[in-house]
């Protein structure tokens, strides 16, 4: 079925401040996720009680110097944690599970119900921030009564084990929230994304259906990953020197594959940063990971092995400036790649990191290595389903009301007219930022407001202590540099007793050339005093800030951080 009627935004259906929730009325709040693709977390409250699906973080781009991670923005919950009944985390992945250590913060005793291999993958990352949760371990086919919300799990295919779906039925209708998910037919772990399941929901009534768009604009399906084998097989064949496999450090299914080629070759396998390290250990431990006897080697035996026995599997992929593989091509990692080494890199480009991924690239292939990557050969395949699974799932659920999550807004829109489509009316297509209100009763959902929600920054030690201005302020000096100016002022007389000292850096020019603005600092400053002898030393610095900002985009053409400094005397 498909229509003319544009679907798009319309943000004319966020007035503001939503109203006040009416008993059996749920309310769907994104905190992150939507416009991005990154920091996953829905709040869905009913009756006075919270519940929360995923908490994940997002990575920060170059235009965010020195933050860590980002975080959901949790005011909107902050004053209401003892109503929060529960954070359900649909898989292991950090842009799902990577903030959970920050809302335990705020409260430690918040219940997180999850599948055994998730719940173990952020127990093991809890343990670090010292916070021992409460957890509840549930499986596909598993039904758990949350306050007035009945949960039940079904199994999806994801690019990591043990994902899950989550069926949330309310008196305000029912709610079907995919998670990530792909429809793998030939799955490395044999567990298929429960299309059955899907189809009974369907039949019992799905009135809001949350579904995964990641890749809802890349048309038919999204390959196997049995596709991955070969191909791995067929380089560690070729290579006759070191491999090294760069992935992120919870795709088990990856590392299962990179094992099994290793083995065949008679290659031995070390794992290579901290996290990959613990998550492996840990799907080993739980059978989610299978290493024959022998494969695996500690890295300190690395060095002793032949070269075409070494397989590295590694941290990185996404050009993490302190994850192991950018460190090997800067050569600051014990191990130093070498002429003839073959790297692979075995994931997908996530949205904003491309600079950064081809830099670790170019960087690599000066040193003479191999460089392999999905641009060039098939050696990782998506997560997420593409418009063709999508449309089977529109299909089979027939949802009355769609709401995309978890992707930019071309991924958004692209999944809002997959719906449209298959016959969901556009007036029931909800297409939201992070922050819009959505209610929902008797069946029918529609967007009633808008919350603030802004980026909380993690950075070093602090949490949302830096703002957009403190990274405005950052990328000024990373671009333009600063000049800092130092003048003595006496306060009765006006006159310049000391200065105007100029220090500059990152700005390329030579000292002579602040010369010519002294003379016209110390001017500016004792009119100032003259004009004003109430001048207060803030005043002042600004008009030292005025008079070199404007020589210094008239003559050196830069806009750099000025940095006044006036002590009276």
């Amino acid at each position: 079925m498909t229509s003319s009627t544009t679907v798009a935004f319309d943000r004319d259906r966020r007035p503001g401040i939503p109203p006040r929730l009416k008993r059996g009325t749920l309310r769907i709040v994104a905190l992150g996720g939507l416009g991005e693709v990154g920091r996953n977390m829905t709040v869905y409250e009913l009756d006075g009680k919270l519940l929360i699906v995923d908490c994940g973080v997002l990575f920060p781009e170059e235009e965010q110097p020195g933050v860590d991670l980002i975080l959901p923005d949790m005011a909107y919950i902050k004053n209401r944690l003892d109503d929060v009944i529960g954070v359900v985390l649909t898989h292991g992945h950090e842009d799902h599970i990577g903030a959970v250590p920050y809302l335990l913060r705020l409260k430690q005793d918040i219940p997180l119900i999850g599948s055994q291999l998730t719940l173990a993958l952020i127990e093991a990352k809890l343990q670090e921030h010292r916070i021992r949760p409460l957890t509840l371990t549930v499986k596909e086919g598993q039904i758990e009564h949350l306050g007035p919300f009945a949960c039940e799990f079904a199994a999806v295919n994801h690019s990591i084990p043990d994902a899950l779906a989550v069926m949330i039925r309310t008196s305000a209708g029912n709610v079907l929230h995919t998670g990530d998910f792909k429809m793998d037919q030939l799955p490395l772990d044999g567990r298929i994304t429960d299309l059955r399941a899907f189809a009974r929901f369907g039949e019992e009534g799905v009135d809001l259906f949350l579904p995964d768009s990641t890749n809802a604009d890349v048309p038919g399906f999204t390959a196997p990953e049995r596709e991955i084998g070969p191909v791995l097989d067929q380089k560690f064949a070729n290579s006759k020197k070191r491999i090294i496999v760069a992935s992120f450090s919870s795709h088990v299914h990856r590392v299962q594959q990179v094992i099994d080629a290793a083995a065949k070759h008679r290659r031995k396998v070390a794992l290579v940063g901290r996290s990959m390290v613990r998550n492996m250990s840990i799907a080993e431990k739980l059978g989610y990971l299978h290493v024959p006897d022998g494969v695996l080697v500690d890295m300190k035996d690395v060095e002793k092995l032949p070269d075409d026995r070494v397989v590295l599997m590694c941290t990185g992929s996404q050009g993490e400036p302190m994850a192991a593989l950018s460190r090997m091509a800067n050569g600051d990692h014990r191990i130093q790649l070498n002429q003839g080494d073959t790297v692979i890199l075995a994931s997908s480009l996530i949205p904003g990191n491309e600079n950064s991924v081809f830099r670790i690239i170019n960087s690599l292939m000066y040193l003479g290595v191999d460089v392999i990557h999905k641009g060039t050969t098939r050696v990782h395949v998506s997560g997420h389903a593409s418009a063709g699974e999508l449309l089977y799932c529109f299909n089979i659920i027939r949802p009355k009301n769609v709401m995309p999550v978890h992707g930019e807004t071309r991924h958004q829109l692209a999944c809002a007219r997959l719906a449209h489509q298959t016959g969901v009316p556009a007036s029931n297509i909800q297409l939201c930022d992070d922050g819009t209100v959505v209610d929902m009763r008797d069946g029918k959902a529609s967007i009633v407001g808008q919350v603030d929600i802004g980026f909380v920054y993690v950075d070093g030690a602090k949490v949302g202590l830096i703002t957009d201005e403190d990274l405005k302020d950052r990328r000024v000096l990373a671009e333009e540099g600063f000049i800092s100016v130092v003048c003595g002022v006496n306060r009765q007389t006006g006159k310049i007793v000391t200065g105007p000292d100029i220090l500059a850096r990152g700005v390329a020019e030579q000292d002579r050339v602040f010369e010519e603005i002294k003379p016209k600092i110390a001017s500016a400053l004792e009119e100032a005093v003259r004009d004003n002898p109430g001048h207060t030393t803030n005043q002042l610095q600004q008009v030292i800030r005025r008079v070199v900002g404007s020589w210094a985009g008239r003559k050196l053409r830069r806009r750099p951080m000025i940095v006044p400094v006036v002590i009276e005397v």
